[in-house]
C-alpha cells in the first residue's frame, strides 16, 4: 500500500503523491514515475508496487489538473516546464535528491526537461514511448480528443469509450483490459455520472496545427545520464526512425520494443517490464 499525500506546489496548488516503500532490502535510489497527458498516477498501481519490491521506493504523483491534484486557473501554465518544476518539489517535500525518472509521453518529455534544468537530480532516465522526435500523426489524434470530456452513464459505457478511442494501440485487449483502463482514467461525479479524470483546459496551451517543438536539445541533456526508451511497435507517436535519432545523439541509448501495442505500453507487458528491471538493476 502507498502512503497518499499532498504537497504544495511553488504556486500554491495541491499535488498529490502515492509513495510506495520499498521492500528491505533497499537497493537504489527512488524511481519517480509521471504518466501521460491525459491520464494520472493509477496508471502506475501495479508497476510502482513491482518497482518496491526491486528495493527502491516509488513515487507515483498526478501532475497539476489531473487525478487528485488541485486544477489550475491559470491554464497558461499546463506545460512541461511547469510539470518539471512540480515534480522537483515533490522530491524537494520527500527529502530525495536523486531518482530514476520514469515518464510516459508527457512524463517523458518532463523528464528531458528535468535532465536538462536540473541535471542533479536525474540519475537514470526511462522514456516510455516518447522522444524528441514526435510523429505528427500521433500528435493531430490526441488533438482530436484531448479536453472532450463527454461524461458516461455507467462503467461499461466508459470502458466502450476508451476502447473506441484507444483501441488502435493495443488490438486484440479483452474487456477486462478495457474496463481497467475505464477506472484509471475516469471519476465519478456527485451526480453519479463519469467523467475523465482531468482538467479540459489542459488542452488550452497546445495550438491546433502548431509545429511540434523540436526538443533535439532538451534530449542532449541525456548524454551522459543513463536511459532506456520504450517503445510500443505500433506507436504513432514514436517512430523508429524517432528512435534511430534518439541513438544518433545518445549512442548507448538502450532500447526495448513491445509488440503489437501502439502509444503507449503500460509497462506492465513482460516485453517492456523485463528490461526496465535489468535497467534498474544497472543503475544507483
Amino acid at each position: 500500500m502507498a502512503d497518499e499525500i499532498t504537497v504544495r506546489s511553488t504556486d500554491g496548488l495541491g499535488l498529490f503523491v502515492r509513495d510506495y516503500a520499498p521492500v528491505e532490502p533497499v537497493l537504489g535510489i527512488p524511481v519517480l514515475c509521471l504518466h501521460g497527458l491525459t491520464r494520472n498516477s493509477s496508471d502506475f498501481e501495479v508497476v510502482a508496487p513491482r518497482i518496491a519490491e526491486l528495493g527502491r521506493r516509488a513515487i507515483a504523483m498526478d501532475v497539476r489538473g489531473r487525478g487528485r491534484s488541485d486544477w489550475d486557473a491559470t491554464p497558461a501554465r499546463y506545460t512541461p516546464l511547469t510539470y518539471a518544476q512540480d515534480a522537483i518539489k515533490v522530491l524537494d517535500h520527500l527529502k530525495i535528491d536523486r531518482a530514476v525518472w520514469l515518464g510516459t509521453s508527457m512524463g517523458g518529455l518532463i523528464t528531458m526537461i528535468a535532465a536538462a534544468t536540473a541535471p542533479d537530480r536525474v540519475e537514470a532516465a526511462i522514456l516510455n514511448d516518447i522522444g524528441p522526435v514526435i510523429d505528427p500523426r500521433g500528435i493531430a489524434r490526441i488533438l482530436a480528443y484531448v479536453g472532450k470530456t463527454e461524461p458516461r452513464a455507467t462503467w461499461e459505457d466508459a470502458a466502450a469509450a476508451v476502447a473506441h478511442l484507444q483501441g488502435q494501440a493495443f488490438p486484440g485487449a479483452d474487456a477486462d483490459f478495457w474496463m481497467t483502463f475505464a477506472k484509471r482514467t475516469y471519476r465519478k461525479r456527485a451526480d453519479g455520472r463519469l467523467e475523465l479524470d482531468y482538467d479540459p483546459a489542459i488542452s488550452q496551451p497546445i495550438a491546433p496545427g502548431a509545429a511540434t517543438p523540436d526538443m533535439r536539445p532538451v534530449f542532449k541533456a541525456l548524454e551522459p545520464i543513463p536511459t532506456l526508451v520504450v517503445r510500443g511497435a505500433l506507436s504513432d507517436i514514436l517512430s523508429r526512425d524517432g528512435v534511430r535519432e534518439m541513438q544518433a545523439i545518445k549512442e548507448d541509448l538502450e532500447v526495448a520494443e513491445v509488440p503489437n501495442v501502439g502509444h503507449a505500453p503500460t509497462l506492465e507487458e513482460p516485453s517492456a517490464w523485463l528490461p526496465i528491471v535489468d535497467f534498474l538493476a544497472r543503475v544507483n
